[in-house]
């Protein structure tokens, strides 16, 4: 039997626990071309995009969550979206193949269960750029404006330090504040930020990190001089 791209990955519900299916992409099939300088993966194949699965879409409920998710909901949390979500649901099903367009409702789903579940800021701010890179090359107003929540977003990371025992280094946090002030044109921000990452590079547990900030400091200043 030929193995396809996709497959059903069997997803418990952290809401109403009625097992779905969520559809995922095999590693093998996946072809990164290039980076962005935001960190964004380029496909060679861009149907075969892992973003697009990355949040899962509970059948039942609507309860919409992506692996990162704690477990816990806050006091009143789970009323607040079945009352909002689960009580007006069509049993929409986001298995199958997805369209840039279902990853975004299912993103904005996500974020929506994350800001009344009072997930980590880091949480949020991974689900706000993921959801820019979708409208990349789409709608340049909406790349913005979650850019700008993901900036945001990482500051109140950084500042808790709420990433700690994750595999998110200070530096990665550290470089995508720079790098998507230096896409919103917030220069200072962004000076203030790479500056932070070259700082810390005879300590540093993340090199490539700090590798790529300097390279992307040095090829900001050389295009501002040319202008």
């Amino acid at each position: 039997m030929e193995l396809t791209p996709l497959y059903a990955k069997s997803v418990t519900c952290g809401l109403c626990k009625h097992k779905f299916t969520s559809t995922k992409i095999r590693g093998r099939f996946v072809r990164v071309k290039e980076y962005s300088t935001d960190l964004m993966p380029v496909y060679e194949d861009s149907s075969i995009n892992p973003n697009l699965y990355h949040v899962h879409v509970c059948t039942e409920c609507g309860y919409s969550f992506t692996d990162d998710f704690a477990l816990y909901f806050p006091p009143g949390g789970k009323e607040e979206i079945q009352d909002k979500i689960s009580k007006h649901w069509q049993h929409l099903d986001f298995s199958g193949e997805r369209t840039p367009d279902d990853a975004i409702k299912a993103y904005k789903l996500a974020i929506y269960m994350a800001t009344i579940k009072r997930e980590k800021s880091i949480i949020l701010a991974g689900l706000y750029l993921r959801l820019s890179w979708l409208y990349r090359n789409r709608d340049h107003e909406q790349e913005e404006r979650f850019q700008r929540l993901a900036v945001k977003a990482y500051k109140d990371a950084y500042s808790k330090e709420d990433y700690a025992g994750t595999q998110i280094t200070t530096e990665r946090v550290l470089y995508l504040i720079a790098e998507l002030s230096l896409r919103l044109g917030e220069d200072e921000d962004a000076t203030r930020h790479f500056s932070k990452i070259i700082e810390k590079q005879h300590n540093s547990n993340d090199p490539k990190m700090v590798h790529m900030a300097k390279e992307r400091w040095q090829t900001y200043r050389e295009e501002r001089k040319v202008l």
